[in-house]
């Protein structure tokens, strides 16, 4: 029923990686042919190692899911930059910014991916994170190391500590920000 096809379609190529926007860095183990319903289906097959997931994406679909090949060099520095830069959280509810946030997670796009890194980091002497914009962070964290990692050949430990320099260097909220972020998390 399946069987092996050639190793290249639409520029994407076996044992290259990819980013699946809701599920992050990817590699292309096969392109295979399937039948499904009667149809003969052509399909990428996606190793996730780190989730220990695969995924059969048919090569039909590819520009409607938003799979993409790797950020290239100066756009990972640009998303770099980006977590360097000031938080800017809006004043809505918590509720609101969440979602908005979990859009831009999920929208495979490295620089809103930055964006969240960057809006929802705490450093030591700030205020602690509640339970779901720690969640956030650590899923944006993730997402932005592992593309990072596989763009610059580092390990994931050595992506994460790039990231967390590169936010040591953001300016510091100040006393009002802190009360602000606070006064937002009880109206949620």
């Amino acid at each position: 029923m399946v069987a092996k096809k050639s190793q290249q379609r639409l520029g994407f190529k076996t044992g290259e990686h990819v980013v699946y926007p809701s599920h992050g860095v990817g590699i292309i183990v096969a392109i295979e042919e399937q039948e499904v319903a009667g149809l003969t289906l052509e399909l990428f097959v996606i190793s996730f190692e780190q989730d220990k997931l695969t995924l059969r994406v048919p090569v039909a679909k590819i520009k409607s899911v938003g799979m993409r090949k790797l950020a290239e060099e100066d756009e990972v520095q640009k998303a770099l930059d980006t977590v360097t830069g000031r938080a800017r959280v809006k004043r809505t509810m918590w509720s609101r910014r969440a979602q908005e946030y979990e859009a831009k997670i999920n929208s495979g796009d490295l620089i809103a991916i930055s964006e969240v890194v960057r809006d929802l980091y705490r450093s030591e002497d700030q205020p602690e994170q509640s339970y779901s914009e720690r969640q956030l962070f650590e899923q944006a964290m993730d997402r932005m190391s592992r593309e990072v990692s596989a763009v610059k050949k580092l390990t994931l430990t050595e992506a994460v500590q790039l990231i967390e320099k590169q936010l040591a260097k953001s300016p510091k909220r100040g006393k009002t920000d802190a009360a602000d972020a606070e006064s937002d998390e009880e109206a949620a």
